[in-house]
């Protein structure tokens, strides 16, 4: 276990049914240098028994009192051995070229502080449903989240100067937080291939709606965005553009939901005069689409 360059830090919370495919397909993989760090926050499902099962030294197993994900993936940092931390979802899976090309970016942009690798999102039948390159990822953070934590690697020195938000209320909006204030300070190198997959399965806890946290949640992100002073200089032009993404996202996800049409006209409303070409956008039809039907 000495020098080990990747630490996989995993986050689980009743996840028996998904964690061991998830370290399967690390055990697979085509460089074998890692460890993974998975933190048990809290799990009441027998995760603990099922992780057990699988004997490999390589697998360090923590269990802690529930605390949401910022917490268990900044407790997993600070335990961390390797160069580098890679944050990745319980119930996801990742291709046996995963860790291989991330050494390949890390040579390329000689250690950089921060990369990603693209990945793709499938569903319950194991189909493709697409996939998600990004290029230029500083810009594209402006439009939304477009980066999977699973494809976020993030030099070990950094990610401990820089944490996920512990904010409860944050959870499920924590990682964009911090992409866009690392993005403030660093470029996020981009690798334009799939290496890893989300799925997207009934179960995923950011599929859940409940109106009221979603917009405490969504409007709290945007605030505290806004008091870190590089994400200000880096992105003082573009807080419009950020507003009507936020707003609008919070539009969509209420207008989906069918639960209150009135707050997601509000929002709707919110992100045009934020940006008024807003109008000419997908999103915006997608949001009256529902609205009507």
């Amino acid at each position: 276990m000495n020098n080990i360059f990747f630490s996989i830090v995993v986050p689980a919370y009743n996840r028996a049914d998904y964690i061991i495919q998830l370290i399967t397909s690390f055990l697979g993989q085509t460089y074998t240098n890692f460890e993974i760090i998975l933190v048990d926050d809290g799990s009441t499902d027998p995760t603990e028994k099922v992780v057990k099962t699988i004997k490999d030294n390589r697998i360090r197993y923590y269990k802690k009192e529930n605390g949401e994900r910022g917490v268990a993936r900044n407790y997993g940092a600070k335990l961390a051995k390797g160069r580098y931390v890679n944050f990745f979802d319980s119930d996801d899976m990742a291709y046996p070229h995963h860790l291989s090309e991330a050494i390949k970016m890390i040579e390329k942009y000689n250690n950089p502080e921060i990369f990603h690798l693209g990945y793709d999102l499938k569903n319950t039948q194991n189909q493709i449903i697409k996939k998600k390159m990004v290029k230029d990822v500083n810009y594209q953070l402006i439009k939304g989240n477009c980066l999977s934590c699973n494809g976020v690697f993030i030099r070990t020195d950094i990610a401990l100067k820089h944490p996920f938000s512990t904010i409860r209320e944050l959870s499920a909006s924590e990682d964009y937080l911090l992409w866009i204030k690392l993005a403030a300070r660093y470029t996020i190198h981009s690798y334009l291939g799939v290496t890893s997959t989300i799925f997207d399965h009934n179960n995923r806890s950011v599929l859940e709606i409940n109106t009221k946290k979603l917009i405490n949640r969504q409007e709290m992100m945007l605030s505290k965005m806004f008091l870190d002073e590089e994400v200000i200089k880096k992105y003082h032009k573009n807080k419009f553009q950020i507003m009507e993404n936020i707003y609008s996202y919070i539009s969509l996800h209420i207008a989906i939901s069918k639960v209150n049409k009135k707050i997601a006209l509000k929002y709707l409303f919110k992100s045009i005069y934020a940006s008024p070409i807003f109008i000419f956008k997908k999103r915006f039809f997608a949001i009256i689409k529902h609205l009507i039907f």
